[in-house]
């Protein structure tokens, strides 16, 4: 490795941002096309950098400081995002995107907040044991909520599991209608086990940000029930929306912590 790809540089190697170009709080969405649609909510933004599959902006959001890096899809990337991000001063990252829903009442469009993740992927036992939980941060599951009842959206809260292959780790069958083992009663025994819908990201997301520290969360607008085999692209900003508002809650949350001189938001506080 030579100094160019130091990943303790300021100016960070693969997402190529330095500490003057994000702020604490980071959407992070999938595919870089999306980047434009988050930002097209905020009162202002500005692209700060894009390489490969990272493309970063930053700006406001009802006056509080915003910022959107897009990871790619999967754990693999998704966690070089969170590292970078995190070494250049991110303390708060929620994962915005898309998602299958596995339970028949979920209907195309509503939001899935994930409140924790089956890591059926493999990045995330690269850092810790396999029985260590995917666990979202309960204040970033708070603010997800408010966002969605203050905005009047359908959502949904509880498991997510996180795949590392879109075909036939999600039950799918791959090329020439080849199936892996396990995967015809997959999504039925996930059903029964009453998780909500299956993506890829949000397992190594929350896993890592725990083993670190750093606040995580996530929101998928559903885009197809694999139960009922209906699918849309539908509610993609619904998503973007509610995750922006989250971050606003977050920030005024905090400040209300800190007036109250706690370290954690409880119920017995208030943002009135």
């Amino acid at each position: 490795m030579n100094d160019s790809e130091d990943p303790n540089d300021e100016v960070q190697y693969h997402i190529e941002v330095g500490p003057e170009d994000v702020a604490d709080s980071v959407l992070l969405p999938g595919n870089p096309e999306r980047v434009d649609k988050v930002t097209a909510l905020w009162d202002d933004a500005e692209e700060k950098a894009y390489h490969r599959e990272y493309r970063t902006a930053t700006g406001t959001y009802e006056g509080t400081s915003i910022s959107v890096t897009s990871t790619g899809i999967g754990g693999p990337s998704a966690a070089i995002a969170l590292e970078e991000l995190a070494r250049v001063g991110a303390d708060t990252l929620v994962r915005v995107g898309s998602c299958g829903a596995i339970q028949p009442e979920m209907e195309v469009g509503d939001l899935v907040i994930t409140s924790g993740a089956v890591r059926q992927e493999g990045t995330s036992k690269e850092y810790v044991r396999e029985d260590y939980p995917a666990v979202a941060d309960h204040e970033v599951v708070s603010a997800l909520v408010a966002a969605a009842e203050r905005l009047g959206y359908d959502y949904h809260v509880g498991l997510t599991m996180s795949a590392d292959s879109f075909y036939t780790g999600q039950g799918r069958p791959g090329f020439e209608g080849f199936r892996a083992a396990g995967s015809d009663s997959l999504v039925e025994d996930l059903r029964e086990a009453n998780v909500k819908n299956i993506e890829m990201e949000a397992a190594t997301l929350l896993t890592v940000a725990n083993v670190y520290g750093l606040r995580a969360g996530a929101v998928c607008s559903v885009y197809a029930n694999r139960v009922t085999g209906e699918f849309r692209t539908e509610g993609e900003s619904r998503a973007v929306e509610t995750a922006s508002l989250a971050v606003h809650l977050l920030a005024r949350m905090d400040e209300v912590k800190r007036e109250a001189g706690v370290d954690r938001w409880h119920a017995g506080l208030s943002l009135d």
